[in-house]
C-alpha cells in the first residue's frame, strides 16, 4: 500500500473545528484492523459508485454542474463496456452545502449502499468532515476540487489542484506582472483562510505588501463595506477566494463602485466558466482566474469532452475546471481498478502510482506517495463572450507538492 511522507495534519479536534468554520460474488478485503469490513459486492453484473455534491444551499451554484460531469463520465464508461466488464450504478446524494451532511451521506454510501468509491466534496470543510468517515471505513474518496494543500490521506485521491499547482503559480504570475501589493478577500472557512496564510508567507518573502484581508460568511450577499475598503486600499490587485453564490454579489458591488480590471485586477481561485455565467461577463471582463483547465483549451481530448457534455446537457452549457477534475477522477479510478484487476481498496491503492489519463486538461499522472496528480497551471483572462482564455501556462505538468516542501518561504506552514 502507498506510504505517505507525513501524517494527516488534522486531528479529530481540528476536523471538528474545520467543520465549525464553514459553512464518494466478492467483497473487498478490510485493509486495516480499525476499519469496518467492506460490503462492496462485485458478484453481479454491476458495481455501485457514489457521488456527493451540493444540489441545494450556498454552493449548489458550483456543485450541481460537477454532478453532471460525474454523471457523464459514468455514462461514457458504461457505454464503453464498464469497469472490469461490470456496469457502474451511480448512487447520488445531496451534500446540501453542509459539511455534516456530507459526512452523513458518506456513511450512507459506504455502509448502506456499499459503493466501491465516492466522487465528490467541494469545500475543504466538506472534505475534512468526510475524511475520518473514509479512513475509519477504509473506503475511497475522489476529491476533484482545488484546495489549500497541507494534507494527504491514503483514502483520498485529490484530482483538483494543490497549492503549488494553482495558488503559487498565480502569485508568480502577478509578481512577473509587476504587482507590488495585494488585497486578500475570501469566504470564511478553511480553504480561503489557509490559502491566504500561504499568500502572506509568499508575499513576505517576495516583497509584496498586503493592503488588507477580509472574510465573509458563505452565502453572504453584502459586500459594500469590504469593496469600499478594497477601493480605498489602492492595492495593485485583489487575490480572491470568495466561493459560491457570494461571488455574484462581490463582483457586482465591485463594478458598482466603479472598479475595473484596468484599475485593480482581481485574480480568482474559484471563478470558472459556470460562475461567469451567474456573475455576468460584463462584471468580469479583463479579470483573471487561476486554474488548470478552461473550456477554450485546444486539444482533441477537450474538444471531445466539451462536445459530449453539450450533447448530453445542452448546447448552451459550459465546462469548467471543477467539472473537468471530477470527470477526470472517475476515469482515474477506472484506470486504477483495471491496473489492479480488482475493486479492492488495498489493491487499488497499491496500483495508483504512475497511473495516467489523457484528460481534457492534458495528461495527468497519479503520485502514489501523496495521492495527488500532476497538473498544468494556467492563468486565464475572462472575456466578454463569457469564456476564459489562457494568457500564461506552466512549462508542462507540475508535480504535486501539497506540503510546499520545495519552497523555503513555506517552511513554517506545514507544521501548523
Amino acid at each position: 500500500m502507498s506510504t505517505f511522507k507525513r501524517p494527516l495534519l488534522a486531528s479529530a479536534t481540528a476536523i471538528t473545528m474545520a467543520v465549525l468554520m464553514t459553512a464518494c460474488g466478492s467483497k473487498a478485503n478490510d485493509s486495516g484492523t480499525s476499519a469496518s469490513a467492506s460490503c462492496v459486492d462485485t458478484s453481479g453484473d454491476t458495481v455501485k459508485v457514489g457521488a456527493i455534491n451540493s444540489l441545494s444551499g450556498a454552493t449548489a451554484i458550483n456543485e450541481t454542474v460537477i454532478r453532471d460531469a460525474i454523471t457523464l463520465a459514468v455514462e461514457q464508461i458504461n457505454t464503453d463496456g464498464g469497469v472490469l466488464g461490470k456496469q457502474l450504478q451511480l448512487i447520488a446524494e445531496d451534500g446540501a452545502s453542509e459539511p455534516t451532511v456530507f459526512a452523513e451521506k458518506a456513511e450512507k454510501l459506504i455502509g448502506s449502499d456499499c459503493v466501491a468509491a465516492v466522487f465528490g466534496g467541494y469545500t475543504s470543510a466538506s472534505r475534512k468532515a468526510m475524511l475520518p468517515v473514509f479512513e475509519d471505513n477504509n473506503a475511497l474518496l475522489y476529491y476533484g476540487q482545488q484546495y489549500e494543500g497541507l494534507e494527504s490521506s491514503s483514502n483520498i485521491f485529490y484530482t483538483g489542484a494543490t497549492t503549488n499547482q494553482q495558488i503559487v503559480p498565480a502569485l508568480d504570475y502577478l509578481k512577473e506582472q509587476g504587482v507590488k501589493s495585494l488585497y486578500l478577500v475570501g469566504s470564511d472557512y478553511v480553504f480561503p483562510q489557509t490559502a491566504n496564510r500561504i499568500v502572506k508567507e509568499y508575499a513576505e518573502a517576495n516583497g509584496i505588501e498586503i493592503k488588507g484581508e477580509d472574510y465573509t460568511p458563505l452565502g453572504s450577499t453584502d459586500f459594500s463595506t469590504i469593496v469600499n475598503k478594497i477601493r480605498t486600499a489602492d492595492a495593485d490587485a485583489v487575490f480572491n477566494v470568495v466561493v459560491g453564490d457570494s461571488l455574484v454579489a462581490f463582483f457586482r458591488e465591485f463594478a458598482n463602485v466603479g472598479l475595473t480590471s484596468a484599475d485593480m485586477p482581481v485574480i480568482s481561485m474559484c471563478v470558472g466558466e459556470e460562475e461567469v455565467r451567474s456573475i455576468g461577463a460584463q462584471n468580469l471582463e479583463g479579470h483573471l482566474a487561476s486554474w488548470n483547465y478552461y473550456q477554450t483549451i485546444e486539444s482533441p481530448e477537450n474538444s471531445n469532452f466539451v462536445s459530449e457534455f453539450k450533447s448530453r446537457f445542452g448546447d448552451t452549457r459550459v465546462t469548467s475546471d471543477p467539472m473537468e477534475s471530477a470527470y477526470t477522477g472517475v476515469y482515474l479510478w477506472k484506470a486504477m481498478v483495471e491496473k489492479a484487476g480488482s475493486f479492492d481498496v488495498g489493491a487499488v491503492q497499491d496500483a495508483a502510482d504512475g497511473v495516467t489519463f489523457d484528460a481534457p486538461e492534458g495528461t495527468v499522472t497519479i503520485d502514489g506517495d501523496n495521492h495527488h496528480i500532476t497538473k498544468t497551471a494556467r492563468i486565464g483572462e475572462i472575456r466578454g463572450d463569457g469564456l476564459i482564455y489562457t494568457v500564461w501556462e506552466s512549462d508542462g505538468a507540475i508535480e504535486p507538492d501539497p506540503y510546499l516542501e520545495s519552497y523555503d518561504w513555506a517552511s513554517g506552514l506545514s507544521g501548523n
